[in-house]
């Protein structure tokens, strides 16, 4: 089967170009900057910026008291169960 190939400008106008995705990139350009400024993160870092406390649970969205330097692999990957569900951990 031929792959088709992909058109990013219908993905643009579909999803990232949505008013609501513009303010998700907004506010985590405004972290990033944040930790720039404060000299614990600088462009090619490979780091990511994460919220302590995740908006979900009341966390602050641009508070540098909720911001941490983690990095990337720390930020995107969790235990995953056979299903692809991620795993719960135990609190010790």
């Amino acid at each position: 089967m031929p792959s088709k190939k992909r058109n990013y400008r219908k993905e643009y106008d579909n999803y990232h170009g949505t008013a609501k995705q513009k303010k998700n990139r907004a506010a985590r350009n405004c972290t990033r900057a944040i930790m720039v400024k404060a000299g614990k993160a600088r462009k090619g870092d490979n780091m990511d910026v994460d919220h302590k406390i995740p908006m979900a649970m009341g966390g602050a969205k641009c508070n540098p008291k909720n911001l941490r330097v983690v990095a990337k692999g720390t930020n995107r990957s969790f235990a995953r169960t056979k299903t692809a569900r991620m795993k719960k951990t135990r609190n010790a």
